[in-house]
């Protein structure tokens, strides 16, 4: 009856397109998140509310439902019952080892400068307010503050001076997820660039995206493009560096690594081991789309060739309060302007969280950014209360 059966931790707006590409090749599909009616619940065959870094519950859905592929789609998981999980025969994507290595800033930082050898910034790691100041003192400043575990930017500052380290560890501390109060203070790079190379593990080898370029505010997305004009020389580089940190992480999936691209060199960020937010713009702008390909990459089938259809963009749709009272107005001037809208159908708004995106095409990236911005303008959020 199904072609197989995928659950995924974590059901956000990324988890929810997930969902959508999967029930596109007849999978079951269950989608599991901290609260109901989350984004890909609303297009899934079952749901399970829980704590993902509740072990007990974790391990209760997966023995209820017996997936086939346990599909990571948030950091903040039980990495340790994962690993238990992944030994006793479940397939957890793409490998609990990536899924462990990634959650904290630490563990996939170390992985990929000490044993990979790759290309970093300077960095060094603070438990305390006082070590945060040691570490400034290797790294220089100004230096980039952030909590080891977290998401979508959450709790990163930029420290210019050593009275600021202070106040960028308190700040990193109180915006981290779990228990654990560890920043990484790492050198400031004045990049050129900043890309993300979607990169696909997949029984047949790896394949890449066209680098996709983004703008980030308060360490989160708000614009995404394709492709991002990267020297050819310095994309081979990156794309070497995606080649092997993916391999050695192990598991077939879509992988979302990150870089600088400044003085000629591309240096590596940060890595995630699933579709990636930036990815968004794929929607419009390629063939299959970043969702698709994670996909087929872990069902094991096959993907001929990845197609950018033109020079792409997206620009994200942001509440700026708190609410669960609301409708959207403007789609109707955003669609006549040629964008495409993507609601996410959240159940609740919150300050600077993503609702929506707006994804546009042109005959440069530019102008498509342009249009992109522009639609996403057009939306507004009606708060009722």
């Amino acid at each position: 009856m199904y072609l197989a059966t995928l659950m995924l931790l974590g059901s956000g707006e990324l988890g929810r397109e997930v969902a959508i590409a999967a029930k596109r090749l007849g999978c079951r599909v269950i989608a599991c998140d901290r609260y109901d009616d989350a984004p890909a619940m609303q297009v899934s065959d079952a749901r399970e509310v829980f704590s993902m870094l509740d072990g007990a519950a974790l391990r209760a859905a997966v023995e209820k439902h017996r997936p086939d592929h346990i599909v990571p789609e948030i950091e903040a998981i039980d990495t340790a019952m994962l690993g238990e999980l992944e030994r006793e025969g479940w397939h957890v994507v793409p490998s609990a080892k990536a899924v462990q290595l990634t959650m904290n800033r630490d563990g996939i930082r170390d992985f990929a400068a000490k044993e990979l050898g790759l290309t970093t910034s300077r960095y060094r790691f603070a438990e305390t307010r006082e070590a945060a100041v040691a570490a400034a003192s290797t790294v220089g400043l100004p230096a980039v503050v952030k909590p080891v575990m977290s998401s979508s930017g959450k709790g990163q500052s930029i420290a210019r001076t050593e009275e600021d380290l202070g106040t960028a560890y308190d700040y990193a501390v109180a915006n981290m997820r779990g228990d654990r109060p560890r920043v990484i203070v790492e050198e400031f790079i004045d990049f050129d660039d900043e890309i993300t190379l979607l990169t696909v593990a997949t029984k047949d080898g790896v394949m890449f995206c066209r680098p996709i370029g983004h703008r980030q505010e308060a360490g989160d997305y708000r614009e995404s493009w394709q492709p991002a004009a990267i020297d050819v020389a310095v994309l081979a580089s990156a794309e070497e560096q995606a080649a092997r940190v993916v391999a050695a992480l192990g598991g077939h999936g879509l992988f979302g690594v990150e870089f600088f691209i400044a003085g000629g060199r591309a240096i590596f960020s940060e890595l995630s081991p699933r579709p990636h937010d930036t990815g968004m713009v794929t929607l419009i702008g390629q063939s299959p789309n970043e969702f698709e390909l994670h996909v087929r990459a872990i069902l094991g089938l096959p993907i001929p060739t990845i197609e950018l259809a033109g020079p792409s963009a997206s620009a994200v749709i942001l509440a700026d309060r708190e609410s669960r009272d609301f409708g959207f107005s403007g789609v109707d001037e955003a669609l006549a302007d040629g964008a495409e809208i993507r609601l996410f159908a959240k159940p609740n708004t919150l300050r600077n969280r993503r609702m929506g995106v707006a994804l546009a095409r042109d005959n440069h990236v530019d102008k498509a950014r342009a249009r992109a911005v522009g639609a996403a303008a057009k939306i507004q959020i009606d708060y009722r209360t």
